[in-house]
């Protein structure tokens, strides 16, 4: 291996490739290793780190992996999950009870290499329901943690061995609520393992370069364009690898696209210099056929990969491409979220991973180069492969386009359980002086690593931002079944939210083609665009007004690496401009703003 590099192991949490990416902005190369994989496989490696597990508990299946990663003589530390692994494994004990969640202060018990430069208390972020009540003779406490709301002492939030070098942390060091989490890992790959930093973007496009020649070998590539920024980078990358000539693209046009993307699309890569073998195919008509009547947003998900997969399939035969390799841009959140890994939960299927493409990737045919990336690190190959800023960093747009943005009903209203929880909503939403109401309807959220498909809460009436931000916090932290909400942007609070039937149709579409242009107009024209990772204008069929009409949600968040999100405070004369210019649309009775981090709600609400 030509650079030093630590060994992720990956049990299906949500985080485990933010750890690996963490490092990597060490410049220090990260790759994930399944628990299950052979002693052999960790051979390379300066040091091990143990993510957390969906499960969230030391006391399930997790517990069969490949435990001869004890013998090595390189250090490991374990998160979470992994923390309670290795105090267990060295004559620890570990219990049910104890959990936490969120915000934490851990107190050091003293000095330690691994919290070199850091202050005797830090913020640190909590996520289990097991704790370590014992440690093994040759470890010692390190730091033991405390709520923030004054709840009990955690003994044993931090553990070390010098002696074996085995280290645990019951928190969190890679998300950013654990505000010095990058020193702590930094201190831990530098100081603990000894690495030198020599893995950076420059050397992974060389390296990708040779390793899709090797793959590729004298075939060509048939790509999926899409024209959002990871296909353009893909595209760029395989063209860079191969020639030009080896590479050739396919635009479909599904009628699920934004307003004028398929035209703007196709001159962005004739810009590339990729224009004489991108090929263009307008199959709106077959996708709005195949998603007709379908309600279920993974049952929307599997029709339109399907259909993307057959229509380019023809399009190969058609133009003699059927030899080709498929090549995809999907980068890793994709993968993780569709359960790619043996313990990852799914929290939504990813167009790029339905049945026949996992096929492909079996058989060897499928071309991924940007698999082991985020979307920043995807940024920053673009930029290193000379992309214009303009294709780089604009905001990202899911793969299924606005069919999972046009959210669906029969029209009967999704109400079970309702009625227990409504009085602990309303409660909640007094206490900061707003209307909050529960909707009938559902939208994909994601909690403790795992999918929940739960309801949304509107809330209505003039606050603070800080309130408002409070209010949602409350409200899916403290009411099952809850995990996004909503600011309605009305002056008064709907009389009723009433389910409407929708389905997927071209009517429907373009009235959310329109609602998200007048949103990324204002966006641009506030001088926000850039400010933004992304703002999906989603469409729920709920009418709040009697006319009729639907629910518009505009959703701004600021992310990095899309699997955490905060939600954007938009200023008030932009708010104001947007509900005008969206209740002027003939089919809209509501406008609201979701107010949701990620957890608990995902960026996309399907």
């Amino acid at each position: 291996m030509p650079h030093d590099a630590i060994a992720i192991i990956d049990f299906g949490g949500q985080y485990a490739h933010l750890i690996a990416t963490k490092v990597r902005r060490l410049g220090v190369l990260a790759e994930i290793r399944q628990p299950e994989d052979p002693i052999d496989a960790f051979a390379p490696y300066r040091g091990i780190i143990i993510s957390g597990s969906p499960s969230l508990s030391a006391h399930g299946e997790d517990s069969e992996y490949t435990k001869e990663i004890y013998e090595l003589d390189v250090p490991i530390l374990g998160l979470c999950f992994g923390h309670q692994e290795i105090a267990k494994h060295y004559g620890g004990e570990v219990i049910h009870g104890g959990r936490q969640w969120g915000p934490a202060e851990l107190h050091l018990t003293g000095e330690h290499p691994l919290f070199a430069g850091l202050g005797p208390v830090e913020p640190v972020w909590m996520s289990h329901y097991d704790s370590v009540v014992s440690v093994g003779p040759e470890f010692r406490e390190l730091g033991r943690s405390v709520t923030t709301d004054g709840g009990p002492d955690h003994r044993y939030a931090a553990i070390g061995s010098d002696s074996l070098r085995r280290y645990g942390f019951q928190f969190h060091p890679e998300v950013d609520d654990t505000v010095h989490g990058d020193r702590m890992i930094a201190n831990f790959v530098f100081e603990i393992c000894g690495c030198r930093p020599s893995w950076t973007m420059e050397a992974f496009l060389e390296e990708e370069l040779d390793r899709i020649r090797d793959q590729v070998g004298d075939r060509s590539v048939f790509l999926l364009a899409s024209g959002g920024v990871d296909s353009t980078v893909a595209a760029t990358l395989l063209a860079r690898a191969l020639g030009p000539e080896r590479v050739d693209l396919l635009h479909i046009d599904n009628g699920l696209m934004r307003k004028d993307e398929s035209a703007q699309v196709l001159e962005f890569f004739r810009g590339l210099g990729l224009g004489s073998h991108v090929h263009f195919v307008d199959a709106s008509d077959r996708f709005l056929a195949a998603l007709a009547g379908l309600v279920e947003p993974e049952a929307k998900r599997r029709a339109i990969g399907d259909t993307f997969i057959e229509v380019f399939q023809e399009e190969g035969a058609r133009l003699g491409l059927h030899d080709h390799l498929l090549g995809q841009g999907t980068i890793y959140p994709d993968t993780i979220e569709t359960g790619g890994t043996k313990r990852a939960d799914t929290i939504k299927t990813h167009h790029n991973r339905v049945p026949v493409v996992q096929e492909m990737l079996a058989a060897g045919r499928l071309v991924e180069p940007l698999g082991d990336l985020y979307k920043l690190e995807v940024r920053e190959l673009g930029e290193q492969l000379g992309i214009p800023r303009q294709l780089v960093w604009r905001h990202p747009f899911p793969g299924p386009g606005l069919g999972v943005r046009a959210l669906c009903g029969d029209g009967s209203g999704d109400i079970e359980g309702l009625e227990e929880i409504a009085p602990l909503v309303a409660e909640v939403g007094r206490r900061y002086d707003l209307d909050a109401e529960i909707l009938p309807i559902r939208s994909v959220g994601v909690k403790a690593d795992l999918r929940a498909y739960e309801h949304p809460v509107l809330l209505s009436g003039d606050s603070a931002w800080e309130s408002l931000l409070a209010a949602a916090s409350a409200l899916t932290a403290e009411v099952p079944g809850i995990n996004r909400c909503v600011w309605n942007l009305a002056e008064d609070a709907p009389a009723t939210a009433l389910p409407l039937p929708a389905t997927v149709t071209r009517e429907r579409l373009d009235l959310l083609r329109e609602a998200d242009a007048r949103v990324m107009d204002g966006l641009r024209r506030h001088g926000l665009y850039d400010e933004i990772w992304q703002c999906p204008t989603v469409l729920v069929p709920l009418d709040l007004s009697g006319n009729g009409g639907e629910l518009i949600v505009v959703r701004p968040v600021r992310s990095r690496r899309a699997m955490t999100a905060t939600p954007v405070e938009l200023p008030r004369a932009l708010l104001d401009e947007l509900r005008r210019d969206l209740l002027a649309l003939d089919g809209v009775s509501g406008v609201a703003l979701d107010l949701t981090t990620k957890p608990p709600g995902t960026i996309e609400w399907e």
